[in-house]
C-alpha cells in the first residue's frame, strides 16, 4: 500500500474521556465517528477527502476493537448503496467521498435513500472540492441536499465544531429519519486544532446482530408509484418538521458579537475563519473572536430555520449574506423569508462579493468594506491602510503573464510512467496524423497541456472511452480515449470498455495501468501488484477485458520503452480486426515508487550496504540544441543551460539533481532518433574495492585520452 501512513496519529484515536486531542480536521472526524457510536464506515478517495480513507485504513485494530465494519468502497455508488443498512435497522453508517465528482456518482443510490428515509443515524462526509483550486467542474452539494431534501451541515472550521457537527448529524438523522450530508472544505479538513476527547462508544446494535435478527418493513422500500405518496408526505408533514425542530431546540446555528446592531452578517459556517479574518483587518474584530458585528453563523445550511433568520435580521437596516458558491441558494432563500414575513431589512450578498470563486479573507474583506461603505460607514472608522496586492496585479509585466502562463499550470511528476506514452502519441501522430483523442480523469489530463497538447474532452471518472462513443463511424482515422486504473475500475469496465465491445466500437482504448488509484493518493486497487493482507489485490486488467469480450487487447509492461509504445499504438491505429483495440500500459506510479523505495535505499545505505542509484545526464558537446527531448518529454528535471562554448549561442539540455533515473528521456531520444547526447551514470554507495579499482582504471583511460586530444588541438591549432 503507497497511501499515506498515519499509523501515528491513529494512537490518537484511543483517547478517552478528558483527554486533550491534537491534531488535523481528517483525524478529528475519524475520532467523532468512534465517539458516536458508528456501525460501518465506507467511502471512496479523493481530494479533500482522501486521507480520511487512509486513516480508516490503518485504524483497522481500533476499529475491529470496536466492532466497526469499513471497508474502501468501489466507488461512491456503491459506498452510497451501503447506507441501506440503516434504513430498516438502528445502525449508525458514514460514509464520504470527494463533491460534487462523487455526488454525482452516487445520486442513484442519495435519492432512493432520501425517499425511503432512515432508522439508524446516516451520515454523508462530503469533502467540498470548491474554488480557484478545485480539481473538478464548480458546483455545490447544496443542490443535492435540496433535490433529495437531506439536511446538510457545513461546521465552522475548528476541531471543536467539526466533531460536534459529526456527533449532531447522527441525532439529527435518527430525529428526522432522514439521511445528513456534512461539508467540510479544504480548509477544514487540513486545519490543525484541538478538543476535549470522549470515550469511544461501541455500537448500541451491530450489524451481527441486525443479520441474525432481519427486518423487513413495507413503508421503508422505495417501489414506485406506491411509495411515492407515502414518503413524500413523511417528508414533507414528518422528517422536515422535527428536523427544524431538532435544528432549533439544539441551537445548532451560532450567534456571534452584539445582541443589537444596524447591520448584522449572515454566513456559511465553513466561512467563519475567513470571516473573521476580514473583520479582523478591518478593525472590527480581533484575534480571540470578539466581533463589534452580528454574526449568525449557519452551522446547517438547508434546511434554514425561518424563525432564527428572521429573528436575526428584524430591526437591522441591512444584512450580508456571506454565500461562496453560485448559484446563491441562501440568499434567495433569505430574501424569500423576510418577503413572506413583510420584514425590511435590505439583504446584501452577491454583486457586493463576487458571484464565482473562492472567498478568501482578502475578497471578504474587500466585500465587506463595500457593504459597510453603503450601510454602516461609521463603523469603519479612521480606516488603517489595508493589505492588497493590487499594485502587483495591476503591473504591466504580471499582466502579460496571463497570455502566456495556463491558469493552473499543473504537469506529470517527474519519472511518471504516462509521460513516455504521451511521448510515443505524439511519434505517432507525426506519421499518421492528429486523431480525436477523449482524456479521462486522474493524472493522465496533464497530457491536454504543454507539451503534449493531447485530449479533447473529459467527461467523468472511467468515461473517456465512452465519450469517444459517437466517432464510431468508417472514417480514415479511429479515435483514441484514454483512461487510468482508478477510473477503470471505478467505472470504466463496464460503461466504457463494456460499451465498446457490445457497440463493436473501432476505436483505441489506453488503459494506463500505474498500480494505484494514483491521482487520489496512491491508494490500492484490485489491479495494484502489491500483496495487501486487507484487500483483494493483483486482478488483472488483461483478464478483465477479456472476460467482458474484448478481442484486440495488448499488455505493455514498461511504459518507458518509447519504441515499443509507438509501434503498438501505431498498430492499433491501422489494424484491420473489428471490435476495440485496447492497450493496457502499465508501469508503477513513480511518485509511490520512490515514496517505497526511497526509505529502504537510505536504510540499506545507512547499513553498509554497496547500492546503486541511476542517474543520466547530457553531453555538452553532443547536444545540438533542438530541445526535441523537451518537447517530447516534458520531465520537470529537464532544463536548459548555457554552454561555456564561446562558438555556440543556443543553451544545452542540462538534467538537475531531481532526476530519478527512469530513463524516458533517453528512450524518446533514442525512438525519436533525436540525438545520442544522453547517458546514463550510474552513482555507487558504498563501494567496494572491485568498484574502486575500476573507478581509478576508467579515470586513469579518460585522462589519458582527454591528454591526447588537448594535444592534438595545440599541434593543429
Amino acid at each position: 500500500m503507497a497511501e499515506r501512513s498515519f499509523a501515528r496519529e491513529v494512537q490518537d484515536l484511543k483517547l478517552g474521556e478528558g483527554d486533550l486531542f491534537r491534531g488535523e480536521g481528517i483525524l478529528a472526524i475519524t475520532k467523532a465517528l468512534l465517539q458516536s457510536g458508528v456501525s460501518y464506515v465506507g467511502g471512496y478517495q479523493g481530494s479533500p477527502i482522501s486521507h480520511l480513507m487512509d486513516v480508516l485504513a490503518d485504524a483497522k485494530p481500533v476499529l475491529d476493537e470496536l466492532g466497526v465494519h469499513f471497508e474502501s468502497s468501489a466507488s461512491e455508488a456503491a459506498a452510497a448503496a451501503m447506507l441501506s443498512a440503516s434504513v430498516m435497522y438502528p445502525l449508525r453508517g458514514a460514509v464520504t467521498w470527494k463533491s460534487t465528482a462523487g455526488t454525482n456518482v452516487a445520486c442513484d443510490a442519495l435519492t432512493n435513500l432520501a425517499s425511503s428515509g432512515v432508522k439508524g443515524g446516516a451520515l454523508i462526509i462530503l469533502g467540498e472540492d470548491y474554488g480557484e483550486g478545485s480539481s473538478i467542474p464548480q458546483e455545490r452539494s447544496h443542490a443535492f441536499a435540496m433535490k433529495s431534501q437531506m439536511w446538510l451541515l457545513d461546521p465552522r472550521p475548528n476541531l471543536e465544531s467539526i466533531v460536534k457537527s459529526v456527533e449532531d448529524g447522527f441525532e439529527l438523522s435518527e430525529a428526522s429519519n432522514t439521511p445528513v450530508m456534512m461539508q467540510v472544505r479544504i480548509r477544514a479538513c487540513h486545519v490543525h486544532g484541538q478538543f476535549i476527547a470522549k470515550d469511544n462508544k461501541r455500537p448500541e446494535f451491530t450489524i451481527k446482530q441486525a443479520l441474525e435478527n432481519p427486518v423487513r418493513d413495507l413503508d421503508r422500500i422505495v417501489l414506485p408509484p406506491v411509495s411515492i405518496t407515502v414518503h413524500d408526505r413523511e417528508k414533507i408533514e414528518k422528517r422536515w418538521p422535527a428536523a427544524i425542530d431538532f435544528i432549533k431546540s439544539r441551537k445548532l446555528n451560532e450567534w456571534f458579537g452584539p445582541d443589537e446592531g444596524d447591520v448584522g452578517i449572515i454566513l456559511q459556517g465553513g466561512m467563519y475563519n475567513s470571516v473573521m479574518r476580514a473583520l479582523q483587518l478591518l478593525g472590527l474584530a480581533d484575534a480571540y473572536g470578539n466581533t463589534v458585528i452580528p454574526l449568525y453563523v449557519l452551522n446547517v445550511t438547508y434546511p434554514l430555520i425561518d424563525d432564527e433568520v428572521s429573528a436575526f435580521c428584524a430591526g437591522k437596516r441591512a444584512v450580508l449574506m456571506v454565500e461562496e458558491g453560485h448559484p446563491d441558494y441562501l440568499e434567495q432563500a433569505v430574501n424569500s423569508i423576510l418577503r413572506r414575513r413583510d420584514i425590511n431589512t435590505w439583504l446584501a450578498g452577491k454583486g457586493m462579493l463576487p458571484i464565482r470563486g473562492d472567498y478568501t479573507a482578502a475578497v471578504l474583506m474587500n466585500g465587506i468594506q463595500a457593504f459597510l461603505e453603503e450601510h454602516a460607514v461609521a463603523l469603519l472608522g479612521n480606516r488603517p491602510p489595508l493589505p492588497s496586492a493590487d499594485a502587483v496585479l495591476a503591473d504591466p509585466k504580471v499582466k502579460a503573464l496571463n497570455a502566456v502562463v495556463p491558469a493552473r499550470p499543473a504537469g506529470f511528476c517527474t519519472g511518471c510512467p504516462e509521460r513516455p506514452i504521451f511521448a510515443a502519441m505524439k511519434l505517432v501522430e507525426q506519421e499518421l496524423g492528429e486523431h480525436h483523442v477523449s482524456a479521462d480523469i486522474g493524472c493522465h489530463l496533464f497530457s491536454i497541456l504543454p507539451p503534449f497538447n493531447i485530449g479533447g474532452s473529459t467527461m467523468g471518472y472511467g468515461l473517456g472511452p465512452a465519450s469517444a462513443s459517437a466517432f464510431n463511424v468508417d472514417a480514415g482515422k479511429r479515435a483514441i480515449s484514454v483512461m487510468g486504473d482508478g477510473g477503470f475500475w471505478h467505472n470504466g469496465l463496464t460503461t466504457s470498455v463494456g460499451n465498446a465491445v457490445y457497440n463493436k466500437h473501432d476505436g483505441v482504448i489506453m488503459v494506463v495501468d500505474n498500480y494505484y488509484s494514483s491521482a487520489t493518493g496512491g491508494q490500492d486497487i484490485l489491479s495494484s501488484r502489491a500483496d495487501n493482507p486487507e484487500r483483494s489485490t493483483n486482478n488483472s486488467i488483461v483478464k478483465a477485458v477479456k472476460g467482458i469480450g474484448a478481442k484486440w487487447v495488448r499488455q505493455i509492461d514498461r511504459t518507458y520503452d518509447v519504441a515499443k509504445m509507438r509501434d503498438t499504438l501505431k498498430e492499433a491505429l491501422t489494424s484491420k480486426e473489428e471490435g476495440p483495440k485496447i492497450i493496457v500500459a502499465s508501469s508503477e506510479c513513480m511518485l509511490n515508487r520512490q515514496r517505497r523505495e526511497k526509505p529502504l535505499f537510505s536504510k540499506a545505505v545507512k547499513s553498509g550496504q554497496r547500492m546503486v542509484r541511476e542517474r543520466f545526464g547530457v553531453d555538452e558537446d553532443t547536444c545540438t540544441g533542438d530541445h526535441a527531448c523537451i518537447r517530447l518529454s516534458g520531465c520537470p528535471s529537464l532544463s536548459l543551460k548555457h554552454t561555456d562554448d564561446p562558438l555556440r549561442d543556443d543553451p544545452v539540455v542540462a538534467i538537475d539533481n531531481t532526476c530519478v533515473g527512469c530513463g524516458n528521456c533517453g528512450e524518446v531520444s533514442e525512438a525519436a532518433v533525436l540525438c545520442p547526447s544522453f547517458y546514463r551514470a550510474d552513482i555507487i554507495y558504498n563501494p567496494t574495492r572491485r568498484d574502486r579499482f575500476a573507478a581509478r582504471l576508467r579515470n586513469a583511460v579518460i585522462g589519458f585520452l582527454q591528454r591526447r586530444r588537448e594535444a592534438r588541438r595545440v599541434v593543429f591549432g
